[in-house]
């Protein structure tokens, strides 16, 4: 699976699968404007704590990104890919190849209990359930989720 550096051109194309309400539902995160998204990855890319690839298909479409950036004192990794590319093991296979590049662990990753095939895309590259966290909002003023907490060691 292809990673490659983030490039300017692939932010609009990541606003729109992060504008997608059922991709929104699954991450239980609520979609930004076009400027309050470019201004976030902007400060993503400019933080140099924070890692961040681009998943590219064999024939060049841009799938998705990958990420992993420190908060509250932990390694945390995310994901987001759109819509088209759900099902096909690309987040699965981008991750294996993203997790040699964080050199930090342990690193957690955190979904949505109602995102199963995120929490497969965990498991499947070793993470374990570390902690349910029952009627926890993923952001401040959002809604109360039941959030699982891998944790990856190795």
């Amino acid at each position: 699976m292809p990673l490659r550096e983030v490039r300017s051109e692939d932010i609009p194309v990541f606003h729109e699968y992060q504008s997608d309400p059922e991709a929104v539902a699954l991450a239980g995160v609520p979609p930004r404007d076009r400027e309050a998204y470019e201004a976030h990855w902007a400060k993503l890319r400019a933080d140099p704590q924070v890692l961040l690839r681009t998943i590219v298909t064999a024939d060049g479409a841009v799938a998705g990104q990958l990420l992993s950036f420190p908060r509250e004192g932990v390694r945390e990794i995310g994901y987001w890919l759109g819509r088209e590319f759900w099902g096909r093991g690309l987040a699965g296979a981008a991750l294996a190849e993203f997790l040699p590049l964080v050199v930090e662990r342990p690193v957690y990753g955190v979904v949505n209990e109602a995102n199963p095939a995120s929490r497969r895309v965990l498991e499947r590259n070793g993470f374990v359930l570390a902690e349910r966290r029952e009627g926890e909002p993923l952001f401040e003023g959002g809604p109360p989720l039941t959030l699982l907490v891998f944790r990856l060691d190795a």
